[in-house]
């Protein structure tokens, strides 16, 4: 079957045990004759190039550019640190769970970051893939950063198609990052692992989480983030998230306040809920009902990251790195020590109240029972009543009931209720309220507009 691209390492549907055989022939003929057949010409020609430069196939091991020291510098000053949480979104939590890792180069080809796998990573330690390493096609051979690099282009090199025999265990797909402003390299993404890497889709992976730090740098450039959201060197002491009768939740950290909107709002209170943390399947199956969008998670995580700042949300699992007080949490607190008013007047509404996110519905009805059977058995008739005629009270018969009895005859809060009774098709109980009452209710009733 005819690949397709120069750049993809072979076709969907191809064996890899024969592409690492063939791969493997056509490297042991160039290097015994200068000549191989069936190599991909964007590989013949990375080896001709390795050759011109004196890299030994047999004994090549990339130099250390950089020191410890000059990397974390490299690190804190490079544009690139900029799409980093992003980067880890897309990229490295999925490589964890996939066996492999991912390495983020400056445009020398030096390693600024390599994560991912951690035993992966220690065996690739052992071929030189570590931060500081060099990873030009000179210093180190055929392979998908440096090649990538040389070429300006995504690229993907399968097992024997690295120019060095120390490689030939791995493979790896690569991409070039650019500054948009300019158009010049700023660097190369990196994904190496196994076979599974020279697959078609491995490079097109990469090739679009290229084009998305590319995307988040553009963002930067053309729209700088105010003041109040760059990013923090420091954990935040104060965490406050308000979600009660509110549709887009209030964060508040360290005294700053801002509006979230509705995922992130979802996202904020299921993270409060869950202090061990959450993987991104299972905070995608807490916010969608029907499927598990894990890139989608993903993608709303990272936008959050550059709301709140890496120092506040942590990944692997997904989690907040300190205790966040929640207002709802708050109302919780003030029924357990039986300051019933105070937890009525401290609750607006209910727990994002237009959320369809399975979690955030079921932290929503656990709150609506747990103020639902304090009133019952505790709350006053005024109390009880005003609570009983709030949205989220008026379809609960029980609950207009207990008002209604507990009010005296007096209560212009009657009518209210009843008619809010009859709306619903229930008719008091005896001794509830009297029947003209209760007529007096139908009709009101019926000169109401419908709700909802």
């Amino acid at each position: 079957m005819a690949v397709s691209s120069p750049w993809i390492a072979w076709p969907q549907g191809t064996d890899p045990a024969a592409a690492r055989r063939a791969a493997a022939g056509a490297h042991e003929s160039f290097v015994c004759t200068g000549r191989a057949d069936g190599i991909r010409p964007v590989v013949l020609d990375s080896w001709r190039r390795c050759a011109r430069s004196g890299v030994d196939p047999e004994h090549t091991t990339p130099a250390m550019a950089l020191s410890e020291e000059q990397v974390r510098r490299r690190r804190r000053d490079h544009p690139l640190a900029a799409v980093l949480p992003l980067v880890r979104s897309l990229l490295v939590e999925p490589a964890c769970d996939a066996g492999q890792i991912v390495a983020i180069a400056d445009a020398a080809g030096r390693l600024l970051w390599v994560e991912g796998h951690p035993g992966l990573r220690l065996r690739a330690e052992q071929m030189g893939f570590l931060p500081g390493a060099c990873w030009l096609e000179e210093e180190a051979g055929t392979n998908a950063p440096g090649t990538a690099l040389a070429l300006d282009h995504p690229v993907q090199i399968f097992a024997g198609e690295h120019f060095s025999r120390a490689v030939h265990p791995w493979s790896c797909a690569a991409a070039p990052l650019h500054d948009p402003r300019t158009g010049a390299v700023l660097g190369v993404l990196d994904v190496t692992g196994g076979d599974h890497v020279a697959a078609p889709q491995a490079l097109a992976l990469v090739r679009a989480a290229a084009a998305a730090a590319e995307a988040e740098l553009r963002l930067r450039q053309s729209a700088p983030l105010p003041a109040a959201r760059t990013r923090r060197t420091s954990r935040p002491a104060g965490v406050r998230l308000e979600v009660l009768g509110r549709d887009r939740a209030l964060l508040t950290v360290d005294g700053r306040v801002q509006e979230l909107s509705p995922r992130h709002s979802e996202i904020m209170l299921l993270l409060t809920r869950h202090p061990q943390g959450l993987t991104a399947d299972a905070l995608a199956a807490l916010l969608h009902e029907e499927e598990s969008a894990r890139v989608t998670v993903r993608a709303e995580i990272a936008r959050l990251r550059r709301l709140v700042g890496d120092t506040l949300l942590a990944s692997r699992p997904y989690r907040l790195t300190v205790p966040a007080d929640t207002d709802a949490d708050e109302v919780r607190g003030l029924l357990a020590r039986g300051a019933h008013r105070q937890a009525l007047q401290r609750c607006p509404g209910p727990v994002l109240p237009r959320s369809e996110a399975p979690g955030v519905i079921e932290e929503r009805q656990a709150l609506a029972g747990e103020l639902r059977a304090v009133l019952l058995h505790h709350a006053g008739p005024e109390l009880l009543a005003g609570w009983a005629l709030r949205p989220e009270g008026r379809s609960d018969p029980a609950l207009l009931e207990a008002a209604l009895r507990a009010l005296p005859s007096g209560s212009p809060r009657r009518t209210l209720l009843a008619a809010d009774l009859a709306a619903l098709g229930v008719r008091p109980a005896a001794g509830g309220m009297a029947a003209g009452g209760v007529a007096r209710a139908r009709a009101a009733t019926l000169r109401q507009p419908p709700r909802g």
